[in-house]
């Protein structure tokens, strides 16, 4: 007796961790959206300033990008097609929530949000986005997905002082940053190593901080539906060849890959199985 009760208990130790992992795994769901500014849109990704979403890190079909689309889709091939790209270039915080209710129309399951670059990157550092007023914004989307049981995915926002690290000694990168306008309140007279300059820009980079530290709490507020990258996308050491050459600031289809790449292994672990219902949309999709 007391032989099979140790055999028992053994078979129990030796069981239950696989129990465990696939009880942590998810369906693969059978619509997903891809949420944030041009980032996510894919802007200038494969042509001249224009959102090019098929390149998208998040809902993209290039096979070049293996976005998060592609990868759920090599485990379950009922997603096919049901790929949705609401990201628009220009958006902020301002604009999430009216992207999460077309999320919802859509009966998205998963959706992905990349958002806030556009909040640091304001004509001047006044105007950029107050970090109550970005998580207040951040969490009236995620009140919005809520009711849905959406998995939500919340990708962080790259580091920007660091593009200007990288470009900040190229004759053509400085020149595309201040006949575009870009991101004044980070890359504004490139060049100038003085105090104020260097003051100011570490104060942009840390509201991006802010707004990243901000985003997971209102991820873990939402609950166990939502992940985040874990500060992924920020850290990542970039480089100028990942990103585009028509604006040295949007990432080009490599830095797209790596986007995809870094993100996806901190998201859910998704199983193969039978979806719990048919797919309603089809996906939205840019070349």
């Amino acid at each position: 007796m007391v032989g099979k009760i140790a055999l028992v208990l053994a078979a129990a130790v030796v069981c239950a961790p696989v129990t465990a992992v696939a009880a942590a795994a998810d369906p693969v769901p059978p619509v997903m959206a891809a949420l944030g500014d041009s980032i996510s849109a894919g802007f200038n990704a494969c042509g001249w300033y224009v959102p090019c979403t098929s390149r998208s890190w998040s809902s993209g079909d290039d096979a070049g990008v293996n976005s998060h689309y592609l990868r759920m889709l090599a485990i379950d091939p009922a997603v096919k097609g049901h790929n949705l790209n609401f990201a628009v270039p220009g958006s902020t915080s301002a604009e999430l929530a009216a992207q999460a209710e077309k999320a919802v129309a859509a009966k998205a399951a998963y959706v992905t949000i990349l958002i806030g670059a556009q909040d640091a990157c304001a004509g001047e550092e006044s105007r950029m986005t107050p970090v109550p007023t970005y998580r207040a914004r951040v969490e009236r989307a995620l009140a919005v997905l809520a009711p849905t049981g959406a998995k939500v995915f919340a990708a962080s926002i790259p580091d920007i002082k660091r593009l200007w690290r990288l470009g900040k000694d190229s004759v053509v990168a400085r020149s595309f940053w201040a006949i575009g306008h870009i991101c004044p309140a980070m890359l504004a007279r490139a060049s100038s190593a003085a105090k104020k300059d260097r003051a100011r820009r570490d104060r942009v980079r840390e509201r991006v901080r802010d707004y990243n530290e901000a985003l997971a709490e209102a991820c873990a507020a939402y609950g166990p539906g939502c992940r985040t990258d874990g500060g992924a996308v920020f850290a990542y050491p970039f480089t100028l060849d990942e990103v585009s050459k028509w604006d040295f600031f949007h990432p080009n289809a490599d830095g797209q890959q790596a986007l995809a790449r870094a993100t996806f292994k901190a998201g859910f672990p998704w199983d193969p199985g039978t979806l719990t219902s048919e797919p309603l949309a089809s996906g939205r999709q840019g070349r």
